[in-house]
């Protein structure tokens, strides 16, 4: 197993809570105060920091490297579980899998991703910006978030009316900028009592 270097420990922690800070100030901008205090905690645990610090590389995800080496991410899984900012975490069991119990063999995947709610949406669009400014540093424009998420966007098993509106954000981020698409998402998309 690979030892844990303790350069890479701290630089896993800074840019752990670098990423956080960034996450908060978008999330505090569009109203979402709470979950911006409370972003991605998780990150601090022992078995997500752990991992991050033994497989830090600094220019990407730490769960990427750890997924190479073993064929999954332990520290994705618990993250993606307790985190209500990932669209993992709101995928659900269909009813095949109730024929499934029944002893009957379904057609289809047993799995259904779910609407996710407005704010946590919102909070998973400040994660990507967030992210893209972290790891392109200093060559951050407001089209990466769009451009890291159109790579994969026919193969997200997301829900669709869920895709299409982190799409219409994303799009309206990489033209309009960040202070209107924020403007537009805390006076029309999150008003007071509607996330």
């Amino acid at each position: 197993m690979k030892k844990i270097r303790p350069e890479n420990a701290w630089k896993h922690f800074l840019t752990v809570t670098e990423h956080k800070i960034e996450v908060m100030k978008g999330c505090f901008k569009v109203g979402l105060y709470r979950q911006g205090l409370l972003h991605d905690l998780s990150k601090y645990s022992p078995g997500e920091f752990l991992v991050g610090a033994r497989y830090f590389q600094g220019d990407r995800s730490p769960n990427n490297a750890e997924r190479e080496e073993k064929g999954y991410s332990s520290a994705w899984l618990h993250h993606k579980g307790r985190n209500k900012h990932h669209y993992e975490y709101w995928v659900d069991y269909n009813s095949a899998a109730d024929l499934v119990r029944q002893g009957v063999k379904p057609e289809g995947d047993l799995t259904i991703p779910v609407k996710m709610p407005l704010r946590y949406l919102v909070e998973m669009m400040m994660d990507r910006i967030a992210a893209s400014k972290i790891y392109n540093k200093g060559h951050y424009t407001d089209d990466l978030p769009l451009q890291y998420f159109m790579r994969s966007y026919e193969y997200i098993p997301m829900n669709e009316e869920t895709k299409r509106l982190l799409y219409g954000l994303l799009r309206m981020l990489s033209v309009y900028g960040e202070e209107k698409t924020f403007r537009f998402i805390r006076k029309k998309l999150l008003p007071k009592g509607n996330y």
